[in-house]
Formats: structure tokens, C-alpha cells, sequence
């Protein structure tokens, strides 16, 4: 079989214009508008921008909680995990919530519960590879009609009346489509209904003009299973019947583009390349933007030779067909679970003084890739480089890896011991000791087969540098706001020995090590080592960053984050004068921010104790155009999903969903004391 080379950009032929689309072509972004938060991301740019500026550096500190809704009662058990980013529509606040997913809608000015709908699936929902609330759901309406829309626990697709709560009997089978049905793994066998492995957290998209978008998900990869699991897909449907529409194969089949690169017709017993996070629209173009996770498994790809399209891909399809329009990989042949996260940004920026339409997308390795989304050229040069190349037995090693040059990477990559922890001299001694029997390297230094004489692993930074949440976007500055944490990996793969699992000639032995409660707070810093019970590494643990988005540059950089308890109280750093903003993450790096008129907003991703001696987190606000603090208020426990905002009755909110260690999922709605 031959193999053709897909590095840099691929644009389809139906698509015309260059890299500089015409100043009449490219419309004003408003983000998400009237006051309201209609989809979860602002708007299907994912930009996280409202123009409502109420609330301001003045007085953000004046921000009292006006309303909570508890969750802990809604489901079997208690959800602590909370990442649900809710919309609001016509003063209806509407969200999922709880360990079952149920789906709630609640008066925007009091949080008063005006209906549930919830769907007890069972088995199917037991088997399920991505459980819990999600991270919320989409709405839909044509100035008659209001339609709610979410996917359930066992991958069932939902249509609501929004007014009532009650499923729409005309969509699907009585409001249901079951996409397990769509599923396949290997050559094209149908999945198990109950125990198939298939799911999403991510909420579907759906368009003005009534197409429904949805991607799918599946378990974690750093040991799955079996490399012959459920393949990935991206499905698209009719808002008013739930009749299926297209189908677009991440992996594709026979005949279909992209599939001479799975070498030794691997596509026919791999699976995953899923799409778990959120998918972007530009109707104007009519284009979607699929961004595309990894193949089975994560550290090993022995099993999968060749660049195996359209793993860790960007790609652009016809809104109306799911024909592919254009695609770019972002890491070939990937190894490191460096798969993209979350959502495509659709920003208009000014390139040399002309506009352009571009798609930005964040990631894991703390790289931001840009491109006309149009034509799916690059903005700025991105160049193949080498990579250095592993020795595990049986893997395929890409030569070369695509690089942005700009804008710069905005969080460290690659471990050197210049990056370990350096409080005093001793601690950094002792880490260097420590590290001797890991590998350390630049970006995209692959995995080891660990041996106890060393190396164990090697030491990944970062791993998840942006999670799901993404970035916001200020459609008035041309500015990208990104949060990125600086959470190693130990990458150690073993033989493996489980009769379960005999299709798979190594897992992972370490992978999934992280900092641990004892770096930078839930896992800002350790990589699963540790220095005296403080972080490997040296601060900041996590950060958010500024972006031009006109000239690729860096505007400004400040920690996210009081610093953890645990380094704080170190007797190891007794008479070390530390900063008490170090910043801080949970385990995952899964912080999102908001931006509005003049704000930056997000909130702390774990438990620290205040001078007032309580313990939560804190909701904070930083000067937009300089990165300066801007105000502070208490939240009883870290942010789950990202903070959205809506006018209502005259007075602006601020609503955003927590959760933690033994604290049940909780909606806070901020508003002005006295408002």
C-alpha cells in the first residue's frame, strides 16, 4: 500500500479564496448576544465573550451569591465533579446535572426549579465510558418553537420542548435517537446497544438552521481495553425529526480519504479517534469544525502504524454533507495523548492590516494552531521539524512533528533540569537526584519501556496544559485568552501480562502519574514526583495568558491561583519567603475562562484555605488588557465548568458550577449586592 505524506495544510477543491478573505466577507463577532448565553460556549465560535459590563473591576469584590442550586439530590449518588457550563434563553437558566445526567431548568433571577427530565438507561448507562452530568446541553429555536438537546449517558440523543420539559414526540422514536445504533469497531461490526463502549461529555452543537451536531467519546487510553475498539464519529441530524443527516468516519474506511494512511490496513482492528471535545460552526461558510482526538492507545500505537488520519486532526466538513472541505494534523501518529481537547475558536482577526476569517485551536502541549478557516492554511508559517525517535519494540515512530511559529508556545514544554523545583539549593539537589532514572527532553520526546535500572519513564510536560474548557475570545481587541497548567507525565509503558487485554503488546505502567494533592494543589506540579511533599517542578503551577491574535504575540501572562496549602505550610520552606500566588489547578488542568467588556474571569480549580481561615476557592477577575487583578470573591468549593454571564431583569450574573472532594455539584449565581 502506498502512502501519501499529509503534513502541512490539504484544502479541498469545492473551496475557493486564499489565506486573506475580502473585509466584506468578514462580519463582526458579538459572542454571545441580547443578554442572553443561548449555547455553551457564548455562541458555535466557542469564543466565551459577553459584552455585558455591569460588573466591572470597580466592583466585582461587591458580587454576592443571589441564588444556588444543589445538585447532590439529583441522581443515585452524590456527583463531585461538576462541569456543566449552563446556557440561558428567555430568563431560563437550563443545565444538566447529577450522577444520571438529568436535565433541569431553573428561573434565572432565583434559581427556582421550574421543571426535571431524566432518563434511567440502566445497564446501557453502567456500561457507559463517560458518565456523570456532562458538560451541559444545546437549545434550539425558530422564534416559535424552544427545543432542548443533550446527549444521555448511554449515548442516546434527546429532544426536550423547553418550555415544558416533556420529550417532542415527532423526534426520533418518542424524542429519542439511540446513536449507538451508527457505532462500529473492526471492519464494520455493530456494537453491543447495552455494553458497547461509546459516549459524549461534550454538549452538541446545533445551527440556526436546525442541524444537530454531536461527536463521541470514549474510555481513557493510556490502557484500554483492546486497540480494536468502537470507532469514532461525527453525526449530524434534523433538530425537528432527530432524522440523521450525514456521518462523517474519523477513521476512514475503504475509498474514502485518508484511509492509505493506516499502514497494513490498520483501520480495520483500531478504533477511538473520537471527538469529545466541542465542535464550532460557521454557518455563513456553512462549515464545521471537528476537532479530533487520538487513536487507541494513547502511549503505544505498535498497533497502528502510519499517520493514521484523522487522529489528532483538525478538520473542516460541509455543514450540509459532512464532506470533508479541509484537514490539518496537528500531531502525527500521536504517543503522548496529545489529542485536541476542546473546542475550535472561530476568531475574525487583522492580518498586514487586511481581515481574516481564522479557526484557532488550542491544546494539550500549550501550542495554538491557526488557520484561515476557510482554505485551512496555516496564518503563520508551520514547519515539519524533527522529533526524536523512540526504541519501544513494535512502535512507529513519525520523523517529523508540525510546529507552530506563531503565536509562541504559552505554557513550558519539554523537561530539563532548569525546570525543576529551586526554592533553595537543597530542594533542587534532591530533585535532581530524583530525576536521574527518568528521561527528560524537549517537546515530543516519546514514551520508554521502563526498566528499574532506568529510565522508569519519561517525564512529559505538559500533559494536559488546556483541558476541555478551551479559551475565550474578545471579539473588540482581537484577543485569545487561554488558562494552561504545568502538569507533568511519567510516560513508562510495561510489557503487558493481562489475558484481557492480549492484543496489546505494552501499556502503560506510569502514565497516568501525576502531581498528585501534593503538587500545586490537586496536581499542578509533580508528575507523580515529589520534592519533600512539594511540586517537582518550579512555578508557576498554572497561568493564563493573553494573546494577540492580529500579530501571534504574547500581550500578557499572570498565575492563576492562591498558592496550595501544602506548599505554604512546607516545613521544607520554613523562612522562604514564597509568593501566595503560585497558581494552582485540579488534577486534569480543566479550568475555563470568561470574557466580557472588560474582564477576565475564572475561577480556582481546587481547595485552598483564605486569611479568614475558610475552605474553597475563589472566583477571579483580572483588567482584560493588562492582566491586573481586578477583584476576588468566595466560592465554597473550585470551579468545575467554565463561568458564563447574562443580564436579567436589569441586573448582570455571573453563573458558574463547582464541585470537589466530598462537596456535591453546585450552580452559583453571582449578582451585585443590592442589585
Amino acid at each position: 500500500m502506498t502512502m501519501r505524506t499529509y503534513c502541512g495544510w490539504i484544502a479541498g477543491a469545492a473551496i475557493v479564496g486564499g489565506l486573506i478573505v475580502s473585509a466584506t466577507l468578514v462580519e463582526a463577532q458579538k459572542g454571545a448576544s441580547n443578554g442572553e448565553w443561548p449555547t455553551y460556549g457564548g455562541d458555535l465560535s466557542n469564543t466565551h465573550y459577553s459584552a455585558l459590563d455591569q460588573i466591572k473591576a470597580e466592583n466585582f469584590n461587591d458580587l454576592q451569591i443571589a441564588w444556588r442550586f444543589k445538585t447532590d439530590s439529583l441522581g443515585p449518588r452524590p456527583e463531585f465533579r461538576f462541569e456543566g457550563t449552563p446556557l440561558m434563553a428567555h430568563g431560563v437558566l437550563y443545565t444538566t446535572a447529577g450522577s444520571r445526567r438529568d436535565v433541569v431548568a431553573l428561573d434565572g433571577a432565583t434559581g427556582e426549579l421550574l421543571w426535571v427530565h431524566r432518563e434511567d438507561e440502566g445497564e446501557r448507562a453502567k456500561a457507559a465510558p463517560r458518565a456523570l452530568s456532562g458538560r451541559g446541553l444545546a437549545y434550539w429555536t425558530d422564534g416559535k418553537e424552544e427545543r432542548i438537546i443533550y446527549a444521555t449517558i448511554g449515548y442516546q440523543l434527546v429532544c426536550l420542548d423547553a418550555k415544558t420539559g416533556l420529550p417532542v414526540s415527532s423526534f426520533g422514536q418518542k424524542g429519542i435517537v439511540d446513536m449507538k445504533k451508527l457505532a462500529v469497531y473492526g471492519n464494520r461490526q455493530p456494537i453491543d446497544l447495552v455494553t458497547g463502549e461509546i459516549g459524549l461529555h461534550a454538549t452538541p452543537a446545533v445551527t440556526k438552521s436546525g442541524v444537530i451536531l454531536v461527536g463521541s467519546a470514549f474510555l481513557s487510553g493510556g490502557s484500554p481495553k483492546t486497540h480494536n475498539n468502537t470507532k469514532g464519529m461525527a453525526l449530524a441530524f434534523d433538530v425537528h425529526t432527530g432524522k440523521l443527516l450525514w456521518q462523517f468516519n474519523t477513521i476512514p474506511r475503504p475509498g474514502e480519504f485518508g484511509n492509505d494512511t493506516w499502514l497494513n490496513d490498520s483501520w480495520a482492528n483500531n478504533g477511538n479517534t473520537g471527538i469529545w471535545g466541542q465542535i464550532a460552526v460557521d454557518e455563513d461558510l456553512g462549515l464545521v469544525y471537528l476537532p479530533v482526538e487520538m487513536p487507541t492507545g494513547d502511549y503505544f500505537g505498535g498497533t497502528r502504524p502510519g499517520n493514521g488520519l484523522f487522529g489528532s486532526t483538525l478538520v473542516a466538513v460541509d455543514l450540509n454533507t459532512g464532506k470533508r472541505k479541509w484537514h490539518y494534523q496537528l500531531v502525527h501518529h500521536d504517543i503522548w495523548d496529545m489529542d485536541i481537547p476542546s473546542g475550535p475558536m472561530l476568531v475574525n482577526i487583522t492580518i498586514d492590516g487586511k481581515p481574516v476569517k481564522a479557526v484557532a485551536q488550542p491544546t494539550k502541549q500549550c501550542y495554538l494552531y491557526v488557520f484561515d478557516r476557510v482554505t485551512g492554511k496555516p496564518i503563520w508559517p508551520m514547519d515539519e521539524k524533527p522529533v526524536p525517535k523512540g526504541d519501544v519494540p513494535g512502535e512507529w515512530y513519525s520523523p517529523t512533528q508540525p510546529m507552530p511559529s506563531k503565536p509562541p508556545a504559552y505554557d513550558r514544554q519539554g523537561t530539563s533540569e532548569k525546570d525543576l523545583i529551586d526554592f533553595t539549593p537543597e530542594l533542587h539537589a534532591e530533585a535532581l537526584k530524583l530525576v536521574s532514572k527518568y528521561k527528560l527532553g524537549p517537546l515530543f520526546t516519546p514514551p520508554v519501556v521502563s526498566k528499574e535500572e532506568g529510565p522508569l519513564a519519561t517525564l512529559e510536560l505538559p500533559s494536559d496544559g488546556s483541558n476541555w474548557p478551551g479559551g475565550s475570545y474578545d471579539p473588540e481587541t482581537h484577543t485569545l485568552y487561554i488558562f494552561s497548567a504545568a502538569l507533568p507525565r511519567l510516560l513508562g509503558l510495561v510489557p503487558n501480562s493481562d489475558p484481557n487485554k492480549s492484543d496489546m503488546a505494552y501499556i502503560s505502567g506510569m502514565a497516568g502519574a501525576r502531581g498528585g494533592r501534593g503538587g500545586g494543589g490537586e496536581g499542578g506540579g509533580g508528575g507523580g514526583l515529589t520534592v519533600q511533599g512539594l511540586p517537582l517542578l518550579k512555578p508557576p503551577y498554572a497561568q493564563i495568558t493573553a494573546i494577540d491574535m492580529d500579530k501571534g504575540e504574547i500581550r500578557w501572562q499572570v498565575p492563576h491561583g492562591t498558592t496550595p496549602d501544602n506548599i505554604r505550610n512546607s516545613p521544607a520552606l520554613k523562612g522562604v519567603k514564597v509568593s501566595d500566588r503560585l497558581g494552582n489547578s485540579n488534577s486534569q488542568g480543566t479550568i475555563g475562562t470568561l470574557v466580557t467588556k472588560t474582564l477576565v474571569i475564572s475561577g480556582e480549580g481546587t481547595f485552598t484555605t483564605t486569611v479568614s481561615g475558610a475552605r474553597g476557592a475563589m472566583l477571579r477577575a483580572y483588567d482584560k488588557a493588562t492582566g491586573k487583578d481586578a477583584g476576588a470573591v468566595f466560592m465554597p468549593a473550585p470551579q468545575g465548568g467554565t463561568p458564563m454571564t447574562y443580564m436579567l431583569n436589569g441586573k448582570q450574573y455571573i453563573v458558574v458550577t463547582v464541585g470537589g472532594s466530598n462537596y456535591a455539584g453546585e450552580v452559583l449565581a453571582y449578582r451585585l449586592s443590592g442589585a
